[in-house]
């Protein structure tokens, strides 16, 4: 091992190629402004104040949600470049191996640094607020969270430009993925980039399953938590169980590649087969780590709408918590193709059908919540009206796929591609959009523009279907999927054409989603009230945004899982305004998340490139950031004080009347 070994890859700064010429001057253009912008408006010591440093959920969680919707446009493009590559037959977009890159990029950041973080920052934002909590549990933890989250995206997505993109697809099979068929960095890039934000998120599992246990409002036994909070709180043990696999895993990849072991290869007693069974033992536990939040978003949002209680509440509890238990289960349908053998295949095809059954449950409890109710359709009911009979096309393909004589003929082909992005997008995306919507005017203080917002739903709706719907019938027509390139005689022509239609549809849907935003900014009426949705959970009984602290008091008379809800049925304010203010107890900001994130990302870069003398600098630099932290003498927390509280309240109380 040569420490002082700097060898540079054949092509370190990409210029090859009309694309990444024009990232090179879109990274150039983007970077240049925001400095002159942020320094001619003198912000640099706001947003190190404000954002860099802070340790407060609701601004973390916005950081969360603003990183995921960079991601979706950079995943997105990936896909409408595939897509038009595979408009026509022999198109020459993209080359094989620019598409193979594309591909891999795409199918890793919309789940790893797109659906990942959008679900972590709603819960970020909601999770606290339902069940009474002026923080979470580990707030110095939850900013390196996303520090980490944030450094590991970078890292990945500098693969574009410096170096060279992985290109084994987002499963990163080995022996595809190992130093002999793959030499370059790509790979380096794909396992420091998920490593570090892996670490992250099992950060933010092992933070949200501690807040949730110990941080309840009093009165909210865990059989009155909201839908949501139930959702974020299996997921969280889903996240603690399945993440450190996918440590592993990486690390493994990373000695065989960087330190000559045999971990994955065949010779020196090496399996490849097993990560495949490593991966996807995380693998499938991550589709329900990005599902089951979805799936407490739309209970929560459903029964707003409907404007009656949760039907089934503690049948969606177990449910969810027997998808849990199912997740770990079912990995080996992943492969059914890979000659596990009959009996082995036998037992994961019960157990992948079986998965189906509590998800069922779920769907005809929605279902019957809104029988009778008096349904509003405002753009969160939409995205959670739509997810039910997109998602139930996913589901009832997946029971298809779960049968493994028949998955043997779907498997290679675009039939299961559908299915993938049937589940994904019609349940995490889709969920993700509901509570964007539904939380914006809690994180703010108004509503996203409903009539742009209404637009932006239907277009995508419909480029979904007319995207993803052919997909079923091209792969039953045999066209496998990973391919770049057909001939015009294969008959795939007119369905892709279609589906590439309804690609570019999705990418006009999410710019006037985009639009929305920067539209209500400067139009949508403020609303400081915290009820525009006359909401039935505590998140709506505070003001809008929340004060930092959250709660001036603590919630009292919570009797059920829709606390707020039976309280203005009853006249009755969820406080006790008899009770008197009390300081409130809360943690500084802190700049050691950042800092040890930015040594974090000279290890992971050092990583990447093999230079192993910056790799160690950086790995010491995080150590010894974790040890200054340790011994360092100095103000970790603040108390609020009831005159500041009082203040805040009065201000209310004047916007409010000014209002009125």
């Amino acid at each position: 091992m040569d420490l002082f070994n700097f060898k540079m890859p054949e092509q370190f700064i990409i210029m090859n190629n009309p694309l990444i010429i024009g990232a090179w001057i879109s990274i150039i253009l983007a970077s240049v402004g925001i400095v002159f912008f942020v320094t001619k408006y003198k912000k640099w010591g706001y947003l190190w104040r404000e954002w860099f440093t802070t340790v407060d959920h609701k601004k973390i969680g916005v950081m969360y949600i603003l990183a995921a919707l960079l991601m979706l446009f950079r995943g997105g493009f990936d896909a409408i470049l595939m897509r038009t590559q595979l408009a026509l037959p022999d198109m020459k977009v993209l080359d094989a191996q620019h598409y193979n890159e594309i591909f891999t990029t795409h199918g890793t950041i919309m789940i790893l640094f797109m659906a990942m973080p959008f679900i972590i920052g709603l819960m970020n934002v909601g999770v606290p607020l339902q069940i009474g909590a002026r923080d979470v549990a580990f707030p110095v933890l939850n900013a390196v969270s996303f520090w980490l989250f944030f450094v590991g995206a970078m890292v990945f997505n500098l693969s574009f430009v410096i170096g060279g993109s992985p290109d084994a697809g987002w499963t990163n099979y080995v022996p595809l993925s190992g130093s002999e068929l793959t030499p370059g960095v790509g790979i380096n890039y794909y396992l420091w980039g998920l490593q570090i934000a892996g670490i992250g998120t099992l950060a933010t599992g092992i933070n949200f399953f501690v807040t949730i246990l110990k941080m309840r409002a009093p009165g909210m036994t865990l059989l009155r938590m909201p839908m949501f909070t139930w959702s974020t709180l299996v997921t969280s043990v889903i996240i603690i169980f399945a993440f450190p696999v996918l440590t592993i895993t990486l690390a493994l990849l990373t000695f065989d590649r960087l330190f000559g072991a045999h971990f994955f290869t065949i010779d020196a007693g090496g399996m490849p087969m097993m990560w495949a069974n490593l991966f996807w033992i995380w693998g499938h536990p991550e589709v329900y780590i990005v599902i089951l939040p979805a799936f407490g978003i739309f209970s929560d949002v459903i029964s707003t709408f409907a404007r009656k209680r949760l039907f089934g509440y503690h049948a969606m509890v177990i449910s969810m918590v027997a998808i849990s238990g199912l997740s770990f289960v079912v990995w080996v349908h992943h492969f059914f193709t890979m000659g596990n053998g009959p009996w082995i295949n036998s037992i994961f095809s019960i157990t992948t059908m079986l998965i189906a059954v509590p998800t069922g449950v779920k769907v005809f409890n929605w279902l019957f919540t809104m029988y009778k109710g008096r349904i509003e359709t405002p753009a969160p009911m939409l995205w959670s009206l739509a997810f039910i009979p997109n998602f139930l096309i996913g589901g009832v393909t997946g029971v298809m796929l779960a049968s493994a004589p028949a998955d043997y003929q779907y498997h290679n082909s675009y039939f299961l591609v559908s299915h993938f992005h049937y589940v994904l997008i019609g349940g995490t995306v889709f969920g993700c959009m509901a509570g964007l919507y539904y939380w914006w005017p809690k994180i703010f203080d108004f509503k996203l523009n409903e009539r742009i917002s209404k637009w932006a739903f239907w277009i995508f709706i419909v480029g979904f279907n007319v995207c993803f719907l052919p997909m079923y019938l091209v792969g039953l027509q045999g066209m496998p999927r990973r391919i770049y390139t057909y001939k015009a005689e294969m008959g795939w022509t007119m369905w892709n054409f279609v589906q590439t239609i309804g690609a570019y549809l999705m990418g006009i849907g999410f710019i006037l989603i985009v639009w929305a935003i920067i539209y209500s900014i400067r139009h949508e009426k403020r609303d400081r009230s915290g009820d525009p949705w006359h909401g039935r959970t505590l998140e709506w009984a505070i003001p809008s945004p929340p004060p930092h602290y959250n709660f001036s008091r603590m919630p009292s008379r919570i009797t059920s899982a829709d606390p707020y809800w039976d309280a203005k049925k009853r006249g009755e304010s969820m406080f006790d305004e008899n009770e008197p203010l009390k300081p409130i107890h809360m943690p500084n900001n802190d700049g050691m998340p950042i800092v040890m994130s930015g040594f974090m990302f000279i290890a992971g870069f050092g990583f990447v490139f093999e230079w192993l003398l910056i790799a160690f600098i950086g790995l010491l630099g995080v150590i010894g950031t974790m040890v200054w932290r340790s011994f360092k003498d100095y103000d970790a927390d603040h108390y609020v004080q009831v005159e500041e509280i009082e203040r805040d309240q009065a201000e209310l109380q004047a916007s409010l009347e000014g209002r009125s």
